[in-house]
């Protein structure tokens, strides 16, 4: 685990400054070398223009990511995310203003990229984030391959691989580093075997015969685990399923950089509604299990029950990371199906349609092959 970071990972809004908490004007992503926008360049630590090609290095990349002590969450001053409103954001291309509860998104006028400043509302601001490295063709890569492995997939699958359907995004999460300590109780089963005689049946005789059956005799066991973890990963967002979310995993977690909005220039990205203190239940729940296995492994034995287990939380850290994820939706027989790329991997996780056609035909095939063996074996007989 990183040593923790006592400073507060967000700052209030300047209100005698006459700074308004919902009008927000967005830094200017205009390309240095022929004025158009600059957007993210995946894989990179630049802003580059999609027309000229100009490159700008990102500002204050290298900073360290830092962890923050959960006990200091109760001694901020801050909003539940369902109670602060939607931001307003003014665009510096066009001047349009356009209210969104995201942390960046794109103008819907002129497409200018539009950032929030995180740290200056009433949430915790993002301290790192895992940019994108596979880019558009990238996923469209991915996302063919992905189809083609699809048995019985209607033709219209292929559509999840058209550029606009695709939209770059970044999934808030919320990481935990704890320390445990765990007593349990339990029980150590330990096999042994016993000698049994019993009869069969061969050729109308009566035959005697002896097997080794095994039985476990069980033993009180109690002690006590430690463990540290580092990174437990919940999703702090609800627009997507979770199980869906964890799908993508692993991510390498290792190659997050610090919180900076450049990152976000040209992708979406939404802002968390699921709060620190559920985000630590949801991590104590991953931790449980792991727990148990140690506990097992403790216990030894060729079985184990574990009746109890009493942990202790210490040194818990958490912070708020954003995950990049490419999301594809499409429409078949009336249905909207989604399907998720992780940005980094390239692992392809979703949704997807069976083509009745095509599994109809399947079974016409099976059958005619079918027919044509027995066929085949009945004239060779």
């Amino acid at each position: 685990m990183s040593e923790p970071d006592r400073s507060r990972p967000w700052r209030e809004s300047d209100r005698s400054a006459g700074i308004s908490d919902t009008a927000v004007s967005p830094p200017s992503y205009q390309c240095g070398g022929c004025g158009a926008r600059v957007e993210y360049a995946p894989g990179t630590a630049v802003l580059r223009c999609p027309y000229c090609g100009h490159r700008q290095q990102i500002a204050g990349a290298g900073r360290e990511v830092r962890e923050h002590p959960y006990a200091e969450l109760a001694t901020l001053p801050r909003k539940p995310a369902a109670s602060v409103g939607a931001y307003t954001f003014v665009c510096p291309g066009c001047g349009a203003r356009t209210e969104s509860d995201a942390l960046a998104q794109r103008c819907q006028f002129c497409a200018t990229p539009l950032v929030m400043d995180a740290a200056a509302g009433e949430l915790i601001a993002p301290e790192a984030v895992l940019p994108f490295v596979v880019d558009q063709a990238g996923v469209r890569t991915a996302l063919g391959q992905w189809c083609r492995s699809r048995w019985f997939a209607p033709n219209s699958l292929k559509k999840v691989s058209e550029a606009e359907t695709l939209k770059g995004t970044y999934l808030p999460h919320w990481t935990f580093d704890a320390r445990t300590v765990s007593d349990y109780r339990g029980q150590r089963g330990e096999y042994y075997y016993v000698t049994e005689t019993y009869t069969v049946t061969v050729n109308g005789r009566q035959e005697t015969r002896t097997r080794q059956v095994r039985h476990t005799r069980w033993y009180p066991a109690s002690g006590t685990v430690r463990r540290d973890f580092d990174d437990v990963l919940v999703p702090a967002t609800t627009h997507l399923p979770e199980n869906r979310l964890e799908q993508l995993a692993p991510w390498p977690l290792a190659e997050a950089v610090a919180y900076h909005g450049d990152y976000l220039a040209g992708y979406h990205a939404l802002r968390y509604d699921t709060e620190p203190e559920a985000g630590l239940v949801g991590a104590k729940a991953r931790m449980a299990p792991v727990i148990e296995r140690d506990c097992r492994s403790d216990i030894g034995g060729d079985e184990q029950r574990v009746s109890s287990v009493d942990t202790t939380y210490s040194d818990v850290t958490y912070k708020l990371l954003l995950l990049p994820v490419w999301i594809a939706a499409y429409l078949h027989a009336g249905r909207s199906y989604q399907v998720l790329v992780n940005a980094r991997t390239g692992e392809v996780i979703g949704e997807r349609p069976y083509s009745a056609a095509k599994i109809a035909a399947a079974i016409v095939a099976a059958l005619a092959l079918v027919a044509a063996l027995v066929v085949a074996y009945a004239m060779n007989r």
